[in-house]
């Protein structure tokens, strides 16, 4: 069993703007003041920057067109629909907006069917949508795969009841608690819990400030601890700027990468970038405008393949 994967999926936006169904509850898009012909434009670019930026290290990249029939302007965030898991099982995924729906295309599987891999099996929960529940992909499920554990922050984006029945399909423990953050000197939930938390290998990049049970901050810190994973705290101004938004990919040479945004690797501090270090190097690339309509980062727009390869 893997914890890091050489092979991602990204899909290229081809109408990227705020999307105002999403916005509702994801509270860290921002108005950019900007046209969404250049906001498109601009998100267009970071997007080509950061795939150049991920194949010069060695990392398999398979970019797929977003198809602009569909008002898709999420498209640049594939993970929160799919998983794809090395027993080559799929997981799909049910989205909060409406909107969102339109980003699970079939031609998606078949296309990565096509690049090598083979699909044995569908986990379809996209009807719970009917009962307005949700549970969206590894931006709601952040895995550690290795000690089968799914860590799962619930939201509005993520409910506990359809959380238990993904790990019960897929034979994780179920790790469950409320992050939160302050808006408006309100306590929220965050809508997504790989906003606040990436696992890798052998660390963790947490923020536990946003866990406001002490019971439920400190169940994480044991299962953390339980696996020997070093935790590297961040603190909620981090959160803000992405820094929870990580994740570690496989380069050439079997070489290990933690995928951050520039914005995230700036709020790190020296020690913390020194922790990371410890364990692998770090690649940033600058989403800015990705994440100023978006509300997401680096690691929303990586979907992990861990699918087997065709014979």
């Amino acid at each position: 069993m893997r914890q890091v994967t050489n092979t991602i999926v990204m899909i290229r936006p081809v109408q990227f703007r705020m999307n105002e169904q999403t916005a509702v509850n994801n509270y860290y898009q921002e108005d950019a003041g900007i046209s969404q012909e250049d906001a498109n434009k601009i998100a267009k670019q970071e997007f080509e920057n950061f795939v150049n930026a991920l194949k010069k290290v060695g990392v398999d990249v398979i970019v797929i067109d977003d198809d602009p029939k569909n008002d898709t302007p999420d498209s640049i965030f594939p993970n929160n629909w799919v998983s794809f898991h090395e027993n080559g099982d799929v997981g799909l995924y049910p989205m909060f907006a409406v909107n969102r729906r339109k980003e699970r295309r079939p031609e998606i599987l078949d296309f990565i069917e096509t690049s090598g891999y083979d699909i044995h099996n569908i986990i379809d929960y996209t009807a719970a949508e009917e009962e307005e529940v949700f549970l969206e992909g590894t931006g709601s499920l952040v895995l550690d795969r290795v000690n089968k554990k799914a860590y799962c922050a619930l939201s509005p984006r993520a409910d506990e009841e359809l959380f238990i029945e993904f790990c019960e399909d897929f034979e994780y423990t179920p790790v469950i608690f409320t992050a939160y953050q302050t808006v408006n000197e309100q306590r929220l939930p965050i809508y997504h819990t790989n906003v606040m938390m990436g696992i890798a290998e052998t660390f963790a990049v947490v923020c536990l400030d946003c866990i406001d049970d002490k019971k439920e901050r400190k169940n994480v810190i044991n299962h953390l601890k339980t696996d020997n994973k070093e935790i590297i705290a961040i603190n909620e101004d981090q959160v803000n700027n992405f820094a929870g938004n990580m994740l570690q990919v496989v380069g050439s040479g079997d070489k290990r990468y933690l995928v951050m945004s520039t914005a995230a690797f700036k709020s790190l501090t020296k020690d913390q970038i020194l922790k990371i270090e410890k364990h692998c190097s770090i690649l940033h690339s600058d989403l800015n405008t990705i994440e100023t309509l978006g509300g997401g980062s680096a690691r929303c727009m990586m979907a992990e393949v861990f699918l087997p390869k065709s014979m």
